[in-house]
């Protein structure tokens, strides 16, 4: 470490303005406990600790009472563990007033550090306010909450919300929009089913420039998060999979199906094998599995799961994009995400004749049933849905009961059940 070249690293940022941010919703509460920002690769995790930068100043707190290390920063790239501490030292001697009050400090990329959770601990004990975000490539969500023994909170960030995405697109939000405010508003849902909530893709504005990013963070995953992690010599069946799962999103998943498929073509791989594969793209935050619903747990565990995506763009890659019914209901599964807390949980259910999309779950009680469905008006496909989730309700014992259309909006009471039937777009809002 040259204590002078971190001087001005400092120095640098003190004075450095923070670029121009998109607001996200992402609630971070005020515990002392380290604040783990996950998510997808190239979702804005490192914009949305500029954010909590901005909002700290916005509040009162001075910018020098702020540390933002960066370690894939050439002057900070060979840090080691000891080191870090020393940096601290470095900006109390820069800006003494920061010892008498308290740091908040922002780490990225903390994994170039080796030992980097002896370095965080040590700081944590010493009651910094502390944010941290990495590499999906090189730190998961699991090995953070285990390196940090108890003391980390984890956030999952995902790729903008369609609120977000009319931010960007500085479009206003009214609940009851005039006819034109609402042809606009569908017009952005088209284009956020298609390319999903991405910053860098949202932002841009040409669609091949779009579909060239979204291959380049397909391949990202593949050998960055994946390949090269797990030092992966056989890429052609990650690539299969990854490809089968895109094609499968929305719908259920047989590890067991894909091994056949596999058999048939003649490829020599382990149902192990595929489950481990599965479970890497898992924790890369790439592909969410439900399970289908069932009082017993343990048959809830060998159900088979039904598969979303991290964002919808990348039925891109699998020429799959015209199916909109599917990416509305992966939509609406990244939009539940982001609104559960820590006592919901999310199944689809499913008999011999009949399927809803979402169970949602609130501790012990069955707290809605949602259907996603993009012509309602349709009679057989109403028919289908209506009865669909009338049967759930009964066995669930549910009476919350949610159709989310594409541009449908009603309030019906069928067989007794009141069944809400409303547009993606407002239930996005």
């Amino acid at each position: 470490m040259i204590p002078e070249e971190i001087k001005s690293y400092i120095i640098d940022f003190q004075k450095k303005e923070l670029p121009k941010l998109i607001k996200r919703e992402l609630k971070i509460d005020g515990s002392n406990k380290i604040k783990s920002i996950i998510g997808p690769r190239r979702a804005g995790k490192t914009y949305f600790m500029y954010q909590k930068i901005e909002e700290l100043i916005s509040s009162g707190v001075k910018k020098e009472n702020i540390i933002y290390l960066n370690f894939e920063d050439p002057i900070l790239i060979d840090i080691n563990f000891k080191e870090v501490k020393e940096i601290i030292k470095l900006h109390w001697q820069i800006y003494p007033q920061s010892t008498k009050t308290k740091l908040h400090i922002f780490i990225d990329e903390p994994q170039n550090i080796k030992k980097w959770e002896i370095a965080l601990r040590s700081l944590h004990d010493e009651r910094f306010n502390i944010f941290l975000t990495g590499s999906s490539s090189k730190l998961l969500s699991k090995e953070i909450a285990t390196s940090l023994r108890g003391r980390t909170l984890s956030y999952t960030l995902l790729p903008f919300s369609f609120k977000e995405f009319i931010r960007i697109n500085s479009i206003s939000i009214d609940t009851r929009p005039s006819s034109r405010e609402k042809s606009i508003l569908l017009n952005l849902l088209d284009e956020y089913l298609e390319f999903g909530g991405f910053p860098e893709i949202s932002l841009e504005k040409d669609k091949e420039t779009k579909l060239r990013i979204i291959n380049e963070y397909f391949n990202l995953v593949i050998y960055r998060d994946i390949v090269d992690r797990y030092k992966i010599k056989n890429t052609y069946l990650i690539r299969w999979l990854i490809r089968s799962l895109i094609i499968s999103f929305s719908k259920e998943f047989s590890i067991h199906k894909a091994y056949l498929v596999l058999k048939s073509k003649g490829v020599k791989v382990s149902k192990n094998t595929l489950y481990l594969y599965v479970s890497m793209l898992q924790d890369s935050l790439f592909v969410f599995f439900i399970e289908k619903y069932d009082h017993s747990i343990r048959k809830r565990e060998f159900s088979i799961n039904k598969t979303y995506l991290c964002d919808p763009c990348f039925t891109k890659l699998a020429e799959i994009s015209k199916d909109k019914g599917k990416k509305m209901e992966n939509v609406v599964f990244l939009e539940l995400k982001r609104r559960k807390n820590i006592l919901t949980e999310i199944f689809y259910w499913k008999n011999l004749n009949h399927e809803v999309d979402f169970v949602v779950k609130q501790g012990p009680k069955i707290k809605q049933l949602i259907q996603v469905c993009h012509n309602i008006e349709d009679y057989d496909t109403r028919k289908r849905e209506l009865r669909a989730l009338l049967k759930a309700s009964r066995e669930l014992k549910c009476k919350e009961l949610l159709i989310i259309t594409y541009d449908y909006e009603a309030e019906e009471r069928i067989k007794s059940k009141k069944i809400k039937f409303i547009p993606l777009w407002r239930w996005l809002l």
